[in-house]
């Protein structure tokens, strides 16, 4: 190092000094961060927005916004949870804007379901449409818990994502698989 020059970043000293740093201290980068967790991404906004079109814009917006908070990720849990979150709340923030303005949302009818026959892929994306339609038309605090567990996150993630109690997410979990099979056999 150069007299009279000095060195700010500790991770920087330890990569230059010693052998490769531990992953937990790496911060991902955005590209990695789109590639390993954009499909969860789209899952998240397409669960919220019916029309494509739409769905691909929150997803657009998402990522802004998951562009703008990446530099106040401390580490401090997984950076799914801390993704989900934010696309979460940006969801949530699109349906609030979407029902201001008072207009419905239609089920996308190009959701493609493997099938051995055309009648069991019929079948199936009958079932699947069914399926989202009562996920949808759940409470939004309901289905806020239930898209989280379906994206994986374990129920202490899904509390701290949503900014409840582990507890609070149990129950909400059960009242939603009621609603849930009471829809569906109907």
């Amino acid at each position: 190092m150069a007299r009279g020059t000095m060195r700010l970043d500790p991770v920087d000293d330890y990569r230059a000094a010693g052998p490769a740093l531990p992953s937990a201290y790496e911060k991902p980068t955005f590209e990695r961060i789109v590639c390993e967790h954009g499909p969860m991404i789209k899952r998240i906004a397409t669960s919220y927005e019916a029309d494509s079109h739409l769905a691909e814009e929150l997803v657009q917006e998402i990522l802004l916004a998951l562009w703008n908070a990446l530099p106040t990720f401390r580490g401090d849990g997984a950076i799914g949870g801390f993704i989900a979150r934010i696309a979460t709340n940006r969801a949530v923030s699109h349906v609030r804007k979407a029902i201001r303005r008072e207009q419905p949302g239609e089920l996308s009818e190009q959701m493609a379901s493997p099938g051995i026959t055309p009648e069991a892929e019929v079948a199936a994306l009958d079932e699947r449409a069914r399926l989202i339609a009562a996920v949808r038309s759940l409470p939004l605090a309901y289905r806020q818990a239930v898209l989280l567990t379906l994206e994986g996150l374990s129920g202490e993630e899904v509390a701290g994502v949503l900014g409840i109690s582990s507890n609070a997410v149990a129950i909400r979990i059960s009242r939603a698989k009621e609603l849930l099979r009471t829809v569906m056999r109907g």
